[in-house]
């Protein structure tokens, strides 16, 4: 069998560099301009695309766009949300002023809605009246006198022991011109008074003495 002709024996020279080996390889990855151009051959020394800098690296990724709020998107500004200012209570005024602006209209209005149309509503500081309560200082009172009958009143006191609703109370009555009774506790076991219960405790301390018309 005839020995194979090798290019040093044939006269030639064998390419020596990559581009005389892979010239079409060569021709095909080569930078048409001398700016720096992305190429598709792989390389080891390549920037992370997460981390280089999009402005010099043509491999790396662009960050996603943030999609605007729903208000920033329509052009809006959100609207701050109002605060409600609740309102004062009625229990919350200074205490000559509830009690004749409000405790006292309530009172006789429940007292006429229980047959008391006639009522005479009175709120004034004075000494109490009872018997053992004669050293007592003066303190503010509501006091509530009608007529029941030919010559007979009936009246009954409220005493405030101090301006202030949710501090201890007392409560008495009498009839016609009589000595009041002895002096009782008024909404004693109530955590916190409002108007409502100091209307529903009078009527019915005088529904529990039968002094109310529809008894």
């Amino acid at each position: 069998m005839a020995d194979e002709t090798t290019h040093n024996e044939a006269g030639e020279q064998a390419p020596s560099t990559v581009s005389q080996q892979a010239p079409e390889v060569s021709e095909a990855n080569a930078p048409a301009t001398s700016e720096p151009q992305a190429t598709a051959i792989p390389s080891a020394n390549a920037p992370d695309p997460e981390a280089a800098n999009p402005e010099t690296n043509p491999n790396a990724a662009k960050p996603a766009a943030k999609k605007p709020a729903k208000a920033e998107a329509d052009g809006e500004k959100p609207a701050a949300k109002a605060k409600k200012e609740k309102a004062p209570a009625l229990e919350d005024k200074p205490f000559a002023d509830f009690v004749q602006q409000d405790y006292l209209p309530a009172l006789k209005a429940g007292l006429a809605k229980q047959g008391i149309q006639e009522v005479d509503l009175a709120f004034e500081k004075r000494k109490i009246n009872i018997k053992g309560y004669e050293q007592a200082p003066e303190c503010w009172q509501i006091v509530g006198r009608w007529s029941s009958g030919w010559k007979q009143t009936r009246e009954f006191n409220i005493y405030f022991l101090s301006e202030d609703i949710q501090a201890q109370k007392g409560f008495s009555y009498s009839e016609s011109g009589g000595k009041p009774s002895t002096l009782e506790s008024f909404l004693i076991d109530e955590r916190k008074v409002n108007l409502g219960l100091l209307v529903f405790g009078v009527l019915q301390r005088l529904n529990a003495q039968k002094w109310l018309v529809r008894n």
